[in-house]
């Protein structure tokens, strides 16, 4: 096999087109805490670290879930069940991920160095915690949560209040859409007891719990713009993540699944993105 080729899979494996979640929000915070562009280092590291950091974890989680992966019809061709990519591979590539990651916190200021060790522990429980109860969606979210909160800390080089609604944003909107996502694997996480929002309280309220989280999630964003005081743009971007939000959840219904593809990845990454343009046009563009 080429390198190409297997470079490909492990792209695959990571999923790295889900990058799109994570990384306009470790933008975003980034200029919110500098309040403008921040050094192209600062940048730079940031990217490293969010990528590695994302990368590490979906690789420790395709190694712990190998053999349920295995199982479920759905995830049965992933690269580890299939023999794609071999285990001791799966491993040596998180574990280059990881020392990756640190040493881009490293390079970015000592707090984020010092805090290195509590990020990747949030982002390796997780893969345990669907094991035994249905908040493993807010864990998840507290994982890509970091995202933000790193890249603030990276640039302020301390921890400041500020930034927190943005933070609960991120946990409540992947706990929303991750619940969403769950609705998939309802009957063979009830076959197999893996912990799910869907799996313990059925697919019908799932779905207004999603809609619940979404609606939490967007009333952070709200609260970030009061606290940050930023204009006009940003509140023309709350508009149209309040639509996207709204049109997601029209997809979605507890006897038709067809569209939960475009309402997970399609709906979702555009409200990402839509959050870190909006936040970067009144942040860099004074009215």
């Amino acid at each position: 096999m080429s390198i190409l080729n297997k470079a490909v899979l492990y792209l695959r494996m990571i999923k790295i087109e889900h990058s799109v979640f994570a990384l306009p929000f470790a933008f975003a915070g980034a200029l919110l805490s500098a309040g403008g562009i921040p050094q192209v280092e600062k940048i730079l590291w940031i990217t490293v670290a969010m990528v590695t950091a994302r990368a590490s974890a979906f690789g420790f989680n395709r190694i712990i879930d190998r053999k349920i992966d295995a199982l479920n019809p759905r995830t049965a061709q992933r690269e580890i069940p299939t023999g794609k990519i071999k285990l001791w591979e799966a491993a040596l590539f998180t574990v280059l991920c990881l020392i990756i990651f640190v040493y881009s916190a490293w390079m970015l200021n000592p707090l984020c160095f010092k805090l290195s060790p509590l990020a990747i522990f949030i982002l390796f429980i997780y893969s345990y915690t669907k094991r035994f109860t249905w908040a493993c969606h807010f864990v998840l979210g507290l994982a890509l949560a970091l995202a933000p909160l790193g890249a603030w800390i990276a640039v302020r080089g301390s921890f400041n209040w500020e930034i927190i609604p943005m933070v609960l944003t991120v946990v409540f909107w992947l706990a929303g859409f991750d619940t969403l996502y769950a609705m998939w694997d309802v009957d063979f996480d009830k076959k197999y007891g893996i912990y799910s929002i869907p799996k313990v309280f059925g697919v019908k309220k799932a779905i207004y719990l999603a809609r619940l989280f979404h609606f939490i999630a967007w009333s952070f964003l709200v609260l970030t713009g009061f606290i940050f005081k930023l204009n006009m743009f940003y509140w023309l971007g709350m508009a149209v993540v309040a639509y996207l939000f709204i049109n997601e959840h029209r997809l979605v219904k507890p006897h038709d699944l067809s569209k939960l593809n475009i309402a997970f990845f399609n709906m979702n990454g555009y409200i990402s993105v839509t959050v870190f343009i909006f936040t970067a046009m009144a942040v860099l563009i004074k009215l």
